[in-house]
């Protein structure tokens, strides 16, 4: 499963990169927001940092404008992905980018026809949200298996990119279930290393070796 950080702060994850396992990023509107800054530098800068896909949405609603909004932002480095909304419009312009050699990632999917279309129209990655689903009484695992499944019956090549990632057991059922990515909040990353009999075992094994006083070096 490739790993991807759903962030725009980019001393985060420059942090994290050097683990050597971030595949890729995510971004919106609303993270770019919060980082105050100008979106085009922000994905320049995410784009040096990490050589993988780097998703960048476009604002516009309409076909038309969406194309003008992914050819800048895909002139930004090779590795932009250009995000667009699940929309009539949306899909339109997922089309034209496709033709045109532009990779893309529909957002915003909430069902397996939706996501079906999305495949369609010649998506790269499309991005169901788990956790909004899961806010609002569905079972957003259960559509990622859905989706699995639709894909996989009709061999499309677009990518499934589990998004709205909340917990560490949305990752693991995502994984489980054969989940193409997942995009994550850098604390959820962070979380993946963690388990508490890792963290006695450690002490346990530093607490035996210094009592032989020797040094490896």
């Amino acid at each position: 499963m490739q790993l991807f950080l759903d962030t725009t702060d980019t001393a985060t994850l420059r942090a994290l990169a050097e683990t050597g396992l971030v595949d890729g990023v995510t971004t919106n509107p609303t993270l770019i927001a919060k980082s105050g800054r100008n979106m085009t530098e922000v994905i320049a800068e995410i784009c040096e940092i990490i050589q993988g896909p780097v998703s960048a949405e476009v604002t516009a609603v309409e076909a038309a404008a969406m194309i003008k909004e992914g050819e800048k932002l895909a002139a930004i480095a090779p590795n932009v992905v250009v995000k667009v909304p699940l929309t009539v419009e949306g899909l339109k312009a997922v089309q034209t980018f496709s033709q045109s050699g532009i990779m893309t990632n529909v957002t915003l999917c909430f069902s397996a026809l939706q996501a079906l279309m999305a495949a369609k129209a010649g998506a790269t990655f499309v991005s169901p949200f788990v956790g909004r689903l899961d806010d609002h009484g569905a079972e957003g695992m259960g559509l990622i298996q859905e989706i699995r499944t639709v894909f996989d019956n009709y061999d499309f090549d677009t990518e499934i990119l589990v998004a709205s990632v909340r917990s560490l057991s949305h990752l693991k059922e995502a994984v489980l279930i054969g989940a193409d990515c997942a995009t994550l909040p850098p604390s959820v990353f962070q979380d993946m290393f963690k388990h508490p009999l890792t963290d006695r075992g450690l002490d346990a094994f530093l607490a035996d070796w210094a009592k032989t006083g020797q040094s490896i070096l």
